[in-house]
């Protein structure tokens, strides 16, 4: 896992096309985990820091569109179109053009750049909008940011597939906690 997250790391640091074909299915489930694992450590490790924007006041966590989600749909409805009609949506329009751009070699890695960044702000309308809200968006998009990053590696190395798959994963296990505790975690 430490060799993937330098591998993502060098990547970020000078984003470049380059298609890796000589990786075996196994391989790429193992890159897919691997960066699922990374992905949700730090997601996970951002938790404190919106905990403390709540508790501040500065956020209100309780006027997310997830909390409406799961007030409004069934279990399983949230369930698919979090797992799965997001990932697809979002990856269709956000890394599937990615590859296009490989052309532009030079201005490759701020065309990539920005598709993370517009992801990540993408996510901002799950929030109530406020003044506070518009001024945290830097951290509260953080996570979407950072996780376009790791989905355009994806992406540009190993096909979109499995930025899909990656996708589907990280929403799945973030989300099924609340799918089966949800009254508990509410309490």
């Amino acid at each position: 896992m430490i060799t993937t997250a330098r591998e993502i790391l060098k990547f970020i640091k000078n984003p470049e096309c380059g298609f890796n074909e000589h990786l075996s299915l196994n391989q790429k489930v193992v890159l897919v985990f691997n960066t699922l694992i990374i992905s949700l450590l730090f997601s996970i490790s951002l938790v404190s820091v919106f905990s403390v924007l709540e508790h501040v006041e500065l956020i209100d966590m309780s006027k997310h569109a997830s909390a409406d989600l799961f007030e409004d749909y069934p279990k399983i409805v949230v369930l698919l179109l979090v797992s799965v009609a997001a990932p697809l949506l979002e990856e269709l329009i956000f890394r599937a053009p990615i590859t296009l751009f490989c052309k532009y070699k030079k201005q490759f890695k701020y065309i990539f750049y920005a598709f993370a960044i517009l992801f990540g702000y993408v996510h901002i309308t799950n929030f109530e909008i406020t003044t506070n809200v518009i001024l945290l968006s830097p951290i509260l998009i953080l996570p979407q940011v950072i996780l376009g990053l790791i989905l355009g590696f994806l992406r540009v190395k190993i096909g979109l597939i499995y930025s899909i798959l990656l996708h589907a994963l990280y929403n799945g296990v973030l989300t099924l906690p609340f799918l089966l505790f949800g009254d508990l975690l509410a309490n």
